[in-house]
């Protein structure tokens, strides 16, 4: 034991899961890729065997005020899927473990299975299996997801290399601000209970937040025209959290540009109304699920005609180090200010 007190919050998540796991080493000839992606690679034979889990607690992931459960069960499971797709694999089969305390009903947790099943559903998964425990702390939810792909298909954070193109798919920024809006009614009804949000017009960024969707069709997409990233990640921190970490495993620079970062109109009206600059909602919000990736430079032609991916910059030295090119021309460094669960 020792006397040191060092506070969690300022390693932040991944420097805590970093420094917990960095004297482990990996001793079984099946074990290709430990922690420090998105999803473990196991070998089997001809196939990869990839394997992500999520851990999900009320109060710091989700609130309940807001979330229907049958939108917690769907969101659950697709976070899991879509760090199967970050490594370029297909989701198979997932576990779900719950907390469950005394508060809810058989009939409320069938609403949030009901979610988990129409995700199943939708992407092709099995559910296989799963653990129950009571909680003094309301509810808790761990999902493991398992995945599979051919061994030279997957896809690390560590592949960029310079003049690599970055793109990313969909827009950004939606379900940082559907949280935004969501959090405002909340007050608003605390203080009002009889006052009932309108939501009209904002669908989408609402739907962004509460029922995202894995991009297996990017996947898909990018397998047809065999595209072959080099490094890939999902958006789930933040584009900018996301794309230190693909440039620091790669040993790597990068140049995004401002006017390139694809945003949706909903998401652009909203950050008007909380006087948010949008560029900072797109570049730290997180929770996108979209898929941030690299690819040769000598794909720019054929990546740039694909429907709902966008290149937003490229791969640089690291002696150049990690900035947004703004739209006046001035260089901003970029800084993971993506979302932390371990702070205050």
């Amino acid at each position: 034991m020792t006397n040191q007190h060092t506070e969690i919050s300022t390693l932040g998540e991944f420097g805590l899961i970093d420094h917990l796991t960095k004297s482990f080493k990996l001793e079984q000839s099946s074990s290709v890729k430990g922690v420090g992606d998105d999803a473990a690679v196991l070998r089997y034979g001809e196939k990869e065997i990839l394997v992500t889990t999520d851990l999900l607690l009320e109060g710091i992931h989700f609130d309940l005020t807001y979330t229907p459960l049958k939108h917690l069960g769907y969101k659950s499971a697709i976070v899991n899927f879509s760090d199967i797709y970050a490594m370029n694999g297909k989701p198979q089969q997932i576990t779900v473990s719950l907390g469950i305390s005394k508060r809810f009903s058989v009939e409320q947790l069938e609403e949030f299975y009901s979610g988990i099943k129409l995700a199943c559903a939708h992407y092709g998964v099995d559910l296989v299996g799963g653990d129950t425990s009571a909680s003094l702390t309301g509810f808790t939810i761990s999902i493991t997801c398992i995945g599979m792909a051919d061994k030279e298909k997957v896809v690390y954070r560590n592949g960029a290399k310079e003049n690599d193109l970055i793109c990313v798919s969909g827009d950004l920024g939606a379900a940082y601000m559907g949280l935004q809006l969501l959090e405002r009614e909340k007050a608003v009804f605390k203080e009002a209970e009889s006052v009932q949000p309108d939501f009209a017009g904002k669908e989408y960024i609402l739907e962004r937040q509460l029922k995202p969707e894995a991009r297996k069709d990017i996947i898909e997409l990018l397998a047809e025209q065999n595209i072959q990233p080099t490094s890939m990640m999902d958006v789930s921190d933040g584009l900018s959290s996301e794309l230190l970490h693909i440039c620091k495993q790669s040993n790597t620079g990068c140049r995004i540009y401002e006017d390139r970062i694809p945003i949706d109109y909903q998401t652009a009206i909203m950050a008007e109304q909380f006087n948010m600059n949008l560029v900072t909602a797109a570049l730290n919000g997180g929770e996108d699920y979209e898929l941030l990736f690299t690819v040769p430079l000598s794909e720019h032609e054929r990546i740039s005609e694909l429907k709902g991916i966008k290149v937003i910059g490229h791969i640089t030295a690291p002696s150049l180090g990690c900035y947004m090119i703004a739209r006046d021309g001035t260089e901003i460094e970029l800084v993971a200010q993506g979302w932390n669960s371990l702070k205050d």
